[in-house]
């Protein structure tokens, strides 16, 4: 059976890439803590975010992804803290992350805005149910047993600038990498992030904000996202979205009482995965809260 079929090879490539490959999102502005600790605090204010994303949709066991991020700047001005739990599902597979970060502003006379510096430490609770698997080969050794809690720490770092206008990243979320020559032969491996991005104001109306982040890692090919988002008067976002030998997306959100963002995207693939799935969806929900009186000047654009 073609599903069937299609579920099985999908299994395979995520247990020899399960850690080559960490989750990317398309909306991935509303969520670079995920990517980069040194974002923790920069947008002075404290940030919820949740987003939920089904990639291949239709394909029996192709990946869902949920995130919780929270980030906020603390009363020593200079400090930023952010936490993140991560539940990312490929077949019989389940990786469960748990994120504290923290952030050191640093201001200079010469240059706008600030630079950050981040710290990232955390835990992934490594599961497998290959119980749950239809196999065409009863009793195949390679997906006997299961795995339950296996617990891998890590930590991570990254430096992040941003001024009114633009910003930019480089960090490293995952630096050490961790073993495991049980029956999954798991291996961590260094994720390399880019990032950049800036809004360009057409008129009182319109702003473009063009943006992108760059994924590398060894033994996988370069991935890259470019983002291009029409701004409608500071609360309709649309957006055009390409990534690199996978995808090309649409995302649309809408922003209220400059607080509380709602977005919607839709992937579709620009590989096989095309003629076999019904494109990958992603829904997130992101509000910020700002303490003091006449603290917000604008919506957050990134």
């Amino acid at each position: 059976m073609k599903k069937i079929t299609l579920f099985i090879s999908l299994v395979c490539a995520s247990i020899q890439l399960i850690a080559q490959q960490e989750t990317q999102v398309t909306q991935y502005l509303d969520n670079m803590l995920y990517y980069n600790p040194a974002y923790a605090g920069s947008s002075n204010q404290l940030s919820l975010g949740l987003i939920s994303r089904v990639k291949w949709a239709g394909v029996d066991g192709a990946p869902r992804t949920q995130l919780l991020t929270a980030n906020t700047p603390t009363k020593y001005k200079s400090l930023g803290l952010g936490f993140s739990m991560l539940n990312d599902v490929t077949g019989p597979l389940r990786q469960n992350w748990i994120n504290i970060d923290a952030s050191y502003a640093l201001k200079f006379d010469a240059i706008p805005g600030r630079i950050f510096l981040g710290m990232k430490g955390g835990l992934n609770f490594l599961n497998a149910d290959f119980g749950a698997l239809s196999l065409d080969q009863n009793n195949d050794p390679a997906f006997a047993g299961n795995y339950s809690n296996n617990v891998l720490p890590n930590v991570g770092a990254g430096i992040y600038y941003r001024s009114e206008k633009y910003f930019a990243g480089f960090s490293i979320p995952r630096l050490v990498q961790n073993k495991d020559q049980g029956q999954l032969e798991f291996q961590d491996q260094r994720h390399i992030y880019l990032s950049g991005g800036t809004f360009i104001e057409l008129n009182r109306m319109w702003k473009i904000r063009p943006s992108t982040l760059i994924k590398w890692t060894a033994n996988a090919p370069l991935q890259f996202d470019l983002t291009a988002t029409g701004i409608i008067y500071d609360q309709f976002f649309f957006g055009l979205n390409y990534r690199l030998q996978d995808s090309f997306g649409l995302f649309a959100q809408i922003l209220l009482r400059n607080s509380f963002r709602v977005g919607y995207s839709y992937d579709m693939a620009t590989t096989s995965m095309s003629r076999s799935s019904f494109g990958s969806h992603e829904l997130v929900l992101v509000y910020d809260f700002y303490f003091r009186k006449g603290q917000v000047t604008g919506p957050r654009l990134f």
